[in-house]
């Protein structure tokens, strides 16, 4: 087997992945089953890997989807959301309530409770876990919302129908406050920043987003810090006291890598898989992708970690291509980001990265019930917001991927459909 070197953004490394042909049986073992994980096996299939494939989980449930979790699960709407994914008639070895503890890549093993599990190819799909509030973890009535039992247990909590405190004001904590809302709950929310999404969006978008929670009769707290938890109360830095039935903490998340400490896999500052643009690590025979995952993006001229369910959808296919055809004649991946949130009866969608954009460009009255956002840098569409105008986000996305060049007064006029904005 020949070793190539790559030279790649922020690393470089010999890799000995080959096409499958001459080597049918190598194993791929993929440590993570959530969106990531399960896709990269079943690309793998499809694109016609004939060698061995091996899915560790470290849930117990067979895998399943998240973003119901936040809404019709939580509402007792559905029992779950398992993927119809039939992996025994793939030749899919599903190993679940299996965490991944170490990686060995000298030996080409990767360690667990129930012993070593040797690969050929590995692909790190642990996803990302929640931020949690220092003093919190064990403190009843506290919860986290991130996985199919946190769901379940939250469920009566809402049938009750009592007090809800929601810690941070971002799309998990607004999807929760939706849900509690509808299920009947009074819902106080708190956030520390002075705004909703202050991570995700400039303030004078956000600041629109703000008068939803009250709109829909829940409370929004911003500029407000939590100073402790109790049981049955949030004490807030002000001396505030809010009585809680149940506490909802959404602060964010982070890589979920901590296993690969040692392993001379190379991560960023944010704790993501630092990968190239065919999503290696700098480990030869491993790859990243999903939430664990940052890769270069040659469209924004940055390192991007994307922590949304298009991306876990997208990444496992430039994944198997490489390790199927071999990276000489596989993809790269730049995507366009995507992702959507359905909060206080909006439908919320976001295509691009406006990090760098220079100039912001309305569409519609953000009072109202639809508008748009949209991002420029130099003249070229490079994000858009869309709040209940699913057009202009179709439409927006296409221009995004070509790097169109559009006009700014007719981009600016709601009337216009965005594909007739190009400059």
């Amino acid at each position: 087997m020949s070793e190539q070197t790559n030279t790649r953004s922020g690393t470089a490394a010999e890799q000995s992945e080959q096409p499958a042909g001459g080597a049918a049986r190598r194993r791929v073992v993929v440590a993570g089953a959530g969106m990531a994980g399960v896709q990269t096996a079943v690309a793998l299939r499809e694109q016609g890997w004939e060698g061995t494939i091996t899915l560790l989980g470290a849930e117990p449930h067979p895998p399943y989807d998240r973003p119901p979790l936040s809404k019709a699960v939580l509402l007792g709407k559905a029992d779950g959301s398992a993927f119809e994914v039939d992996f025994a008639s793939l030749d899919i070895e599903l190993r679940l309530g299996l965490e991944v503890t170490g990686l060995r890549p000298a030996d080409h093993e990767v360690d667990t409770p129930d012993g070593p599990v040797p690969y050929d190819v590995l692909v790190v799909a642990t996803g990302a876990e929640p931020v949690r509030l220092p003093g919190a973890e064990d403190l009843p009535g506290v919860h986290l919302l991130r996985t199919l039992d946190d769901a379940e247990r939250l469920r009566p909590l809402l049938e009750r129908k009592g007090d809800v405190v929601a810690v941070g004001a971002g799309w998990i904590g607004a999807e929760f406050a939706t849900a509690a809302r509808e299920a009947g709950c009074r819902v106080t929310v708190v956030e520390a920043a002075d705004r909703p999404l202050a991570g995700a969006l400039p303030a004078e978008v956000a600041a629109h987003m703000a008068d939803w929670y009250g709109q829909s009769g829940a409370r929004l707290l911003t500029g407000a810090r939590v100073a402790a938890l109790e049981p049955g109360a949030v004490l807030l830095a002000d001396g505030t006291r809010l009585t809680a039935d149940a506490v909802v903490v959404g602060i964010g998340a982070r890589p979920a890598t901590g296993w690969l400490a040692g392993s001379g896999v190379e991560l960023a500052a944010d704790r993501s898989v630092v990968t190239d643009d065919r999503l290696r690590t700098s480990v030869p025979d491993v790859y990243a992708v999903g939430d664990c995952a940052s890769f270069p993006s040659a469209r924004y001229g940055e390192r991007l970690l994307v922590h949304h369910w298009d991306n876990a959808l997208q990444g496992p296919k430039t994944v198997a291509a490489n390790i199927v055809h071999g990276p000489a004649e596989g993809p790269v991946y730049d995507p366009v980001p995507y992702f959507w949130s359905e909060q206080f009866g909006r439908f919320v969608q976001y295509a691009g990265h406006h990090a760098a954009a220079d100039e912001l460009v309305w569409r519609g009255d953000p009072a109202g019930a639809a508008w748009t956002v949209c991002w420029l840098r130099g003249g070229v569409l490079v994000a858009v917001l869309a709040v209940g105008r699913p057009r202009d986000l179709a439409q927006g996305r296409k221009l995004i991927e070509r790097g169109a060049v559009v006009d700014r007064g007719r981009v600016a006029d709601p009337a216009v459909p965005l594909k007739s904005a190009v400059g």
